[in-house]
């Protein structure tokens, strides 16, 4: 971009002088260096009060921008997207900047509940990250004994770069025309939600690497064989309504006291990380059965053992999914790389890309997850008289 710069009257009166010296052949090589030097210093401060000034304004435009919702690029998803706007879409190969996936990822997380409630993890370029087992991190022994445990149990590699999610991305070639801020936030727009879909069927319907793909949490794992099945009913809601909520207490009691402990009989922590998964329809029944009217007249929706509501299409209607916070690995990582097929689309003057990344999940244990059947009924509203 051109600086454009105010020509002030020193900076103009340094130039005349500049002008009548060169054109006056009578002066000295002095007078003329004197006169160009003035000229220089004048012009090196124009330019440099413009370009503060500019800066000053790009800075107060972007930040009135960002106030106003307004997609604001970094510099370098500025050059990135303007060069796919220049180049006429993106070139095979290329992944998309860093920030750009930041963002992404941020907006699975904000506008998607359960992927948040699942603690989802962003590695970055990483496809691996270990795991650490608290229970075997430490050895107690004598003062100035040997160090004693097998410490290094405690520690496990996990790899997560073995699956592929594959977005499929069709970009108008007219979208090219609105410039890097259009075309920036319309694939970002494209991948939250194609990811998203992608990735809630994986973390609760996923059969494995059979199926190449996440072990969901509605499944369990032989440990013998490492077979895929469908978790059976662990037993029955109803969030019947009582005097004193002793039957929605009751219910959920023997949740929570079913996922506080591991496959191997171990007791867990479980108190304030319990989510409930439920299809839209189930939801609205859960929460008619556990909303009240307060004193002031509000109505208010609470589980008790403060277990957390999120529902998603990927749990069947009927079914409630239950799980513990912590105990379901999920993870992204390497880069969001593009491939274009210019010629799927050509016919409807538009480009398709397929957008790659890895990402994988697994339950620490079948106990990680259990699944329920909801029997939420209601009485038949009284004839009219």
């Amino acid at each position: 971009m051109t600086i454009t710069f105010n020509r002030s009257e020193t900076f103009n009166e340094a130039k005349n002088k500049l002008t009548a010296a060169l054109a006056n052949t009578e002066a000295t090589e002095a007078e003329q260096t004197a006169a160009f030097q003035n000229y220089f210093d004048a012009f090196q401060a124009e330019v440099v009060n413009s370009v503060r000034s500019q800066m000053n304004d790009e800075m107060l435009d972007r930040s009135i921008l960002q106030q106003r919702g307004q997609n604001v690029l970094t510099s370098e998803e500025m050059k990135f997207f303007n060069a796919v706007v220049q180049d006429g879409g993106f070139k095979d190969d290329s992944i998309l900047p860093v920030t750009t996936q930041e963002r992404v990822f941020e907006d699975l997380v904000s506008e998607h509940p359960l992927l948040e409630a699942i603690g989802i993890q962003d590695l970055g370029a990483v496809t691996k990250f270990i795991y650490s087992d608290a229970t075997k991190a430490y050895a107690w022994g004598e003062l100035f004994g040997d160090i004693r445990g097998q410490v290094n149990a405690a520690f496990r590699e996990e790899s997560i770069g073995q699956l592929k999610l594959t977005a499929f991305a069709a970009i108008p070639n007219d979208m090219l025309e609105l410039g890097p801020e259009w075309v920036e936030r319309y694939v970002r727009t494209l991948l939250v939600e194609s990811y998203s879909v992608g990735l809630e069927f994986g973390y609760v319907n996923g059969g494995g690497a059979v199926a190449s793909q996440p072990v969901g949490l509605m499944k369990d794992v032989d440990p013998t064989t490492g077979a895929i099945t469908t978790k059976t009913s662990s037993g029955t809601l109803t969030f019947a309504p009582s005097q004193y909520g002793e039957t929605v207490a009751g219910e959920l009691y023997n949740v929570v006291k079913a996922l506080s402990t591991d496959s191997d009989g171990k007791s867990l922590k479980v108190l304030n990380k319990i989510v409930m998964v439920v299809n839209p329809v189930d939801l609205i029944g859960v929460q008619a059965r556990n909303t009240i009217q307060t004193a002031n007249g509000q109505w208010v929706m609470a589980l008790p053992y403060n277990i957390q509501p999120v529902e998603s299409e990927e749990v069947p209607v009927g079914k409630a999914l239950f799980f513990v916070k912590g105990r379901y690995l999920a993870a992204i990582a390497g880069g969001y790389k593009l491939k274009k097929f210019d010629q799927t689309l050509a016919i409807e003057d538009a480009t398709l890309y397929t957008i790659k990344q890895f990402a994988n999940g697994k339950p620490k244990d079948n106990k990680a997850a259990l699944v329920y059947d909801l029997d939420i009924t209601f009485p038949a509203p009284s004839p009219a008289v």
